[in-house]
């Protein structure tokens, strides 16, 4: 098996888009699939034309040591006049916070802290946002953190631009209303301190959904980052467990976006580009970022991890995950994802070392990472050389596999590579047995966002045995 090749992967992919023959799902003899209606280049008018077309938004990045000092003259070169700084209690006490703080007052822009945002946030912990947001009416929003506040800042900028809208209103369907963000949002800049969720890059806002007991979200082009300032700096104080959980986000962004269903098989084309959907499916530009991420990703955070001392390392997971996001934030997640928001957001008493401790937390990158086998064994067939390749990336001999085999051989790949790495051992490592799987297919089936982007059709009785095959990995 050779390495990687995107650029020819690119080149196939642009091949099949205008090939005269029909290769949409309802279409394609291997597997479990999709099925949507079919357009061909003859169809009437009246029939919904398939899927065509997809962009790519990401936001600007600065990428450098001690970048962080630039982003006073940033604002001022905004004529920023009152900027909300969004982070938690734990990088309020560090130096991400201060050297942002001191570039602001270099710059003489004012600005007031918000230090209140939750790990792993809620809609209530949004809410709490949004009102300080709505109450300060900044013209600006810093985010200084990880995912979970630069989240949490994109949620208080959305609902402060749009000031009378009710949380749901924003959030995808069907937990929500799915309202199309129709009119620009202020100017955010993120300040990323983990090296896991490239949200910097991305326009999507997740959040725990506490009366449905689920992850869900807002994901909107609008939402991205104006710049996002990628400061190896700034991750050098990450504990080594939240060093491992992000970087295993990073990595299941890479899989997931290069093993997804790809774009113009997704379904319809929207009647209004506004209505095009920001994970949109695997498509030629998402594969090169995402598969080089996955490549960064397998050699840089075993070290990472294992070593504190290890700077290249750490700085090479920083662009990883950059790579990841504006891979994944055009070509979407599936259902690693989509199931690890019923595993945290039904989560009632684990907690995991090196977090927060107020609350159960169940860290993001581990509940996706834990179902990465058992989906990638049912994800196989559809993409097998895929599969393959990445089962070679992650140190597997795939010289002699079979192309049948590609799901388990990563399978297998993944739960080596998480071992090693001490992840814990499946779902039931966090409290879960087999008698809570109904609740949580019944938690993660809303999440259509991802689901739809599954390769093979996904309902509840696939959901339910992806968990039973996950609550043990070792």
């Amino acid at each position: 098996m050779s390495k990687l090749r995107p650029s020819a992967q690119a080149v196939s992919n642009l091949m099949r888009m205008v090939g005269t023959s029909c290769s949409c799902p309802a279409h394609t003899a291997q597997g479990t699939v999709h099925v949507h209606n079919c357009s061909h280049r003859h169809a009437s008018a009246a029939t919904p034309r398939a899927e065509y077309a997809f962009e790519m938004a990401t936001s600007t990045v600065r990428v450098g040591t001690g970048a962080t000092r630039e982003i006073g003259m940033d604002l001022a070169n905004l004529r920023a006049k009152r900027v909300m700084v969004f982070t938690d209690p734990n990088i309020a006490r560090l130096h991400p916070l201060k050297a942002v703080v001191e570039s602001l007052d270099r710059a003489k822009v004012n600005h007031t802290v918000f230090s209140d945002v939750r790990v792993e946030p809620s809609d209530q912990s949004f809410q709490q946002a949004i009102d300080a947001a709505r109450k300060y009416q900044p013209d600006a929003i810093v985010a200084v953190g990880g995912g979970s506040t630069i989240d949490t800042a994109k949620a208080a900028n959305l609902y402060t631009v749009f000031g009378t809208a009710h949380l749901l209103d924003f959030v995808n369907a069907p937990l929500g209303k799915g309202r199309a963000v129709d009119r620009p949002l202020l100017p955010l800049i993120a300040v990323p301190t983990t090296a896991g969720t490239g949200s910097e890059c991305t326009g999507s806002a997740i959040f725990d959904l506490k009366a449905k007991g689920a992850k869900t979200g807002i994901a909107d082009r609008a939402l991205k980052p104006m710049l996002g300032i990628i400061d190896p700096l700034n991750t050098r104080s990450m504990p080594t467990q939240v060093r491992l959980a992000s970087g295993l986000d990073v990595l299941c962004h890479a899989i997931e976006s290069y093993t997804a269903i790809p774009y113009h098989m997704r379904g319809p084309a929207p009647e209004n580009p506004l209505q095009r959907p920001a994970y949109q499916g695997a498509n030629p530009i998402s594969d090169i970022w995402s598969s080089h991420a996955l490549r960064m990703v397998a050699e840089a955070l075993p070290r990472a991890v294992m070593d504190p001392s290890d700077t290249a390392a750490q700085d090479t997971m920083t662009l990883a995950a950059a790579y990841a996001g504006i891979g994944f934030g055009n070509g979407g997640v599936h259902l690693m994802h989509g199931c690890s928001y019923g595993i945290s957001g039904l989560n009632r008493a684990y907690a995991h070392p090196e977090y927060p401790d107020d609350h159960p937390l169940c860290p993001h990158g581990i509940s996706v990472a834990v179902t990465s086998p058992a989906v990638a064994e049912f994800t196989g067939s559809m993409n097998p050389d895929r599969h393959l390749e990445i089962a070679q990336v992650l140190g597997a001999n795939v010289t002699n596999a079979r192309r049948e085999d590609a799901g388990s051989v990563l399978a297998d790949a993944l739960r080596g590579f998480l071992e090693r790495l001490g992840v814990p051992d499946g779902i039931s490592a966090f409290g879960y047995s087999s008698a809570d799987i109904p609740a949580l297919v019944e938690s993660i089936l809303p999440q259509h966002r991802v689901l739809k982007l599954s390769p093979r059709q996904t309902g509840a009785e696939q959901i339910a045995t992806i968990l039973e095959r996950s609550l043990k990995n070792y």
